[in-house]
């Protein structure tokens, strides 16, 4: 980021990507900014998530990126925010849609050790570089 100094050798850096900032992004675009960000070891944080297609060309563009001496992959975990907002009481009241947004986690494969969702939360344990 622009204007933030900071050194990732103390931790793990994780970038919270609104919804709004990938909204005029083609899926190539989103997938190498995603790409690029994990690679450097971050973890990232989608506010709406990726198509099942995007998911499915994230995968195989980290499959061919896969490198035993500088890149281990990816972990992904991704619910639908429907769950637990989508059809609450005010949703339904004010007459909005449930939104079909997901948030979506991805990081390196090396630094999460363990990812674990159930309805209402994604869990992740996460080493330093």
């Amino acid at each position: 980021m622009a204007g933030i100094e900071h050194d990732s050798a103390d931790g793990v850096e994780i970038e919270l990507i609104s919804g709004q900032r990938m909204h005029d992004k083609t899926s190539m675009e989103k997938i190498r900014m995603i790409l690029d960000d994990v690679r450097s070891g971050n973890i990232v944080i989608l506010e709406e998530g990726l198509t099942p297609d995007e998911e499915s060309k994230l995968i195989e563009v980290t499959m061919t990126e896969i490198n035993p001496d500088d890149f281990s992959g990816i972990e992904i975990e991704s619910f639908p925010q429907q769950t637990a907002t989508g059809g609450g009481f005010l949703s339904r009241l004010i007459g909005s849609e449930p939104s079909n947004a997901k948030l979506t986690v991805i990081g390196p494969a090396n630094q999460i050790h363990s990812l674990q969702k159930d309805d209402t939360l994604i869990r992740a344990l996460i080493s330093g570089k």
